[in-house]
């Protein structure tokens, strides 16, 4: 499999790169973003570009890709409804349009969070709504929409929130308690690649999975893991 990666940098993003570089069936990860991720690998590529709105320089580098996994997001705090789509729906739009265009049997999975009403309280929630449901209409394959609730660092990953940070600092102690209390309400960053790439080849009944069907993904059949990237 032909991998691209969105987000390689943040914390999500971290763990799906490391299950791509274990997993055998993967021969080509390609990151792309504003920065590199500094990690040397001879599957990995990485793809530095600025404008994340415009791929029209860079499309030969973004062609015979099976899957895209767009762990790309951005905090909400202090930004006006405006501007976080901009961000948000922009980016993802932008690119999901170039990739279908290219990729036509690509799969595409995007980590959200939310409902698909549009409607909701949270001006996040409306963004990432009408993100999904955008990416829904478009010609890819398949497209996957991971809501996965509360993610836990499997590896060492770091979030590139501050805010998520303090939080995880606060709940680490209480982790093995919650795992007990709410064992189907926390995922892993392990647990949300191992699903990317099982959805590759292995179509799932829903497109916008939650956390028990990320969870279910996951423990799909799939190739062999490398003992270290």
């Amino acid at each position: 499999m032909n991998i691209l990666l969105f987000g390689a940098t943040g914390m999500v993003g971290q763990g799906v790169l490391r299950e791509c570089l274990l997993d055998t069936n993967v021969q080509l990860v390609a990151t792309i973003g504003r920065t590199a991720t500094g990690q040397q690998n001879p599957k990995l590529r990485e793809i530095v570009h600025p404008d994340l709105w415009n791929y029209t320089t860079i499309e030969s580098d973004l062609k015979n890709f099976d899957a895209c996994f767009f762990c790309l997001g951005a905090g909400s705090a202090g930004m006006a409804e405006k501007d976080y789509e901009h961000v948000t729906y922009g980016i993802t739009i932008a690119a999901a349009e170039t990739l279908a265009r290219l990729n036509p049997k690509m799969v595409f999975i995007y980590v959200s969070g939310t409902d698909s009403s549009e409607k909701g309280r949270m001006m996040w929630a409306r963004v990432k709504g009408k993100t999904e449901n955008a990416l829904l209409r478009m010609p890819f394959a398949a497209a996957y929409m991971f809501r996965p609730g509360f993610i836990e660092p499997a590896h060492g990953e770091i979030s590139r929130n501050k805010l998520y940070r303090t939080l995880f600092v606060i709940a680490k102690p209480l982790l093995p308690l919650l795992r007990r209390l709410f064992p189907t309400h926390i995922l892993t960053t392990e647990q949300i690649g191992r699903a990317m790439l099982n959805l590759v080849t292995h179509p799932y009944p829903k497109h916008i999975l939650e956390i028990q069907d990320i969870r279910a993904a996951a423990e799909l059949p799939s190739g062999q893991r490398s003992e270290v990237v």
